[in-house]
């Protein structure tokens, strides 16, 4: 039944009936433009450090996933590319991985495709309380040779699916113990709704090493759940819940500006490379991306190259018009003073 559910998420994602009706708020971020900028276009430094590995550009192909066979090409194609541009990689959930043994590509071969890049391994908070614990974090960890393991968080999608987890009780313990027991890195990942400040806070405080914010605007797992919703009541109470959320714009200025000292992924609904500048000069460090490209990760890696080096240039454009050399310049670009935007 997982399996299966899997693969219908993923059927709906790609075939467009998964976005949220709510807005990202980039659109009400506008960079100053540089006329004269002063660099050599080509010099422009697009790498950072995460998880003490340097990448080439700050860049996180997020969390993808679907029933083993599909799961296994995808997770391949992502490999080889995020290896061949030096970007990082976080899998889809491994629940099915570490219940079943059906590994479906989350085996040791993933990190001899990708020796060299940071790889996050996850699976879902709600799993804290259905048996999981430090053991199978550590299986996670261990089975692709992870750098640090992402703790997905996904109520509003469990609340509306009608085979979904709802007990979420005591769970901010369970992650605490996870931080203090793994070994390992834990990232916070939200799955498309947000994450506040107040909620980012109380997670750093509990050891948690970075936070994934995947605020509103790109795909809304209501309006997924109410796609596959097994009847007209299922469907009315998930499609009530499409625009809610966070939206990523502002759930990356909250973050930074409460939590100043938080490794911050910014995710949720990032288009291009214009997005990715908005997200880093917001506060993010890195910034992921998923629905944007399992299209091409269903295809090849060629192509997930090629839709990733796309946005690469696009970030590099937006840093060479506000005469940013690097990331660090980027974060204190100028921004146009227009209606909605916060310098």
């Amino acid at each position: 039944m997982l399996q299966d559910r899997k693969n219908e998420h993923l059927d709906v994602v790609l075939g467009g009936h998964g976005r949220s009706r709510a807005q990202t708020g980039f659109d009400r971020i506008a960079f100053e433009h540089v006329a004269l900028p002063e660099l050599d276009m080509d010099d422009i430094d697009l790498s950072t450090v995460f998880l003490g590995k340097r990448i080439n550009a700050p860049l996180l192909v997020s969390s993808m996933t679907g029933g083993p066979a599909r799961a296994a090409d995808i997770n391949r194609n992502l490999a080889i590319a995020c290896q061949e541009l030096g970007v990082a990689l976080a899998v889809g959930s491994q629940r099915i991985a570490i219940e079943s043994q059906e590994l479906s590509g989350l085996g040791a071969e993933l990190r001899r495709y990708a020796p060299d890049i940071p790889l996050l391994g996850n699976f879902g908070a709600a799993q804290l309380n259905l048996g999981f614990g430090v053991d199978e974090a550590r299986r996670a960890v261990e089975m692709i040779g992870a750098d640090a393991l992402i703790i997905h968080l996904n109520p509003l999608q469990e609340a509306v699916q009608p085979e979904g987890d709802r007990n979420w009780a005591g769970l901010l313990a369970k992650i605490e113990n996870l931080t203090l027991n793994l070994g390992a890195p834990v990232v916070i990942k939200e799955v498309g709704t947000g994450i506040s400040c107040r909620i980012a806070r109380r997670l750093l405080d509990v050891g948690v090493s970075a936070i994934d914010v995947a605020g509103a605007g790109g795909t809304s797992w209501a309006a997924v759940e109410a796609e596959r919703a097994r009847s007209p009541e299922q469907a009315a109470i998930a499609r009530a819940f499409v625009d809610w959320g966070i939206p990523t714009a502002e759930a990356i200025r909250t973050v930074r500006a409460a939590c100043p000292e938080a490794f911050i992924i910014g995710s949720g609904g990032i288009r291009d490379g214009l997005d990715v500048a908005k997200a880093i000069r917001l506060g993010s460090d890195i910034v992921g991306q998923a629905a944007g490209i399992l299209e091409a990760a269903t295809r090849s890696p060629e192509a997930v190259v090629n839709a990733l080096s796309i946005t690469a240039a696009q970030l590099r454009v937006a840093c060479f018009c506000t005469g940013s050399s690097n990331l660090s310049a980027l974060a204190d670009a100028p921004l146009q003073q227009t209606a909605g935007t916060r310098p």
